[in-house]
């Protein structure tokens, strides 16, 4: 089994289509088809159903997938590790990240990072805490800021602690809520609206891991993903919103109010990386510059990196 017979597959079915994954990797159609068909032969097993306008995996096909993306990132990760033995950090680096995460400036730390290794290409996507473990675990991602959920460390992931807050409710001033001016229970907010974002991100599992374990139920109409349409949802008095803490420096017209009675429950940063034998040197050295740069809130609420 060739290594670009994997890479053939693995753009075949990111693509779902033979052509355009031609196009990307820079090889001729017929190419390309040739490796996969030879993949196939080697295995025994059709990798793929093809029709007229994409393809799709075969069980066999989703089974080497994950495998396949896991030994293309080891192989990537063993070329990297031995330049920068020779003193030169190069190739990539897929980070994965949560929208407005707490105590982390991303952008500023890819700046930073990007001025230490300029030889080092930076990818990010934007995505759930969920997805982004499955992206690190799988090999995907060379590592990810996300929320801590429960049973995240396992044989493929490892997480490391980056800040916490409590969590804060968010309503209109002429809310019932805001005339109270008191810290607020989940029973307090019992047959509310809410505004929340969807199950797979990290202050929505927050806040169901908050109202499971005060054995409540709450009715979530309406779900968004992004945090400029949550805050525009609860400004036009639609629903309330329970929040990470420093979403309160996002919209100083809304009325914030702290939640109690939660137990443990709190909003908690994370980095998620692969086991320490797998994890890149480009990972290594953005956490190296994470830990020596340090962690603050700057005066408008927002995370900073401090460098």
């Amino acid at each position: 089994m060739e290594l670009r017979h994997l890479q053939h597959f693995v753009a075949v079915a990111e693509d779902q289509h033979f052509t355009r994954a031609a196009e990307r990797l820079l090889v001729s159609q017929s190419g390309l088809s040739a490796s996969i068909r030879a993949l196939e032969r080697e295995l025994q097993t059709p990798l793929f159903v093809r029709t007229t306008r994409r393809v799709t995996l075969t069980p066999a096909g989703r089974a080497l997938l994950g495998e396949a993306e896991r030994i293309l990132a080891q192989v990537r990760s063993a070329h990297e590790a031995v330049a920068a033995v020779q003193g030169v950090l190069r190739g990539m680096l897929a980070l994965g990240s949560e929208q407005c995460i707490a105590g982390l400036h991303v952008a500023g730390l890819l700046a930073a990072f990007r001025r230490q290794h300029a030889d080092v290409e930076i990818c990010l996507r934007q995505a759930g805490s969920a997805a982004l473990a499955e992206e690190v675990a799988a090999g995907r991602l060379d590592l990810a800021f996300a929320v801590r959920a429960a049973q995240q460390d396992t044989d493929q992931l490892r997480v490391v602690p980056l800040s916490s807050e409590p969590m804060t409710v968010l309503c209109h001033p002429s809310h019932r809520l805001a005339a109270l001016g008191a810290a607020v229970t989940p029973e307090d907010l019992g047959g509310e609206v809410f505004v929340d974002f969807h199950p797979d991100w990290g202050p929505r599992r927050t806040t169901d891991a908050a109202f499971a374990a005060a054995g409540l139920r709450r009715n979530v109409a309406l779900e968004v993903n992004d945090v400029h349409s949550l805050l525009d949802l609860v400004d036009e008095n639609l629903g309330v919103a329970v929040v990470p803490q420093h979403f309160r420096h996002k919209r100083s017209s809304l009325t914030a109010l702290p939640v109690k009675g939660t137990g443990e429950t709190v909003y908690e940063t994370v980095a998620l990386l692969p086991p320490s034998q797998a994890t890149s040197p480009a990972a290594r050295a953005l956490m190296s510059l994470l830990e020596t740069g340090g962690l603050s809130t700057p005066p408008d609420g927002g995370p900073h990196l401090v460098t």
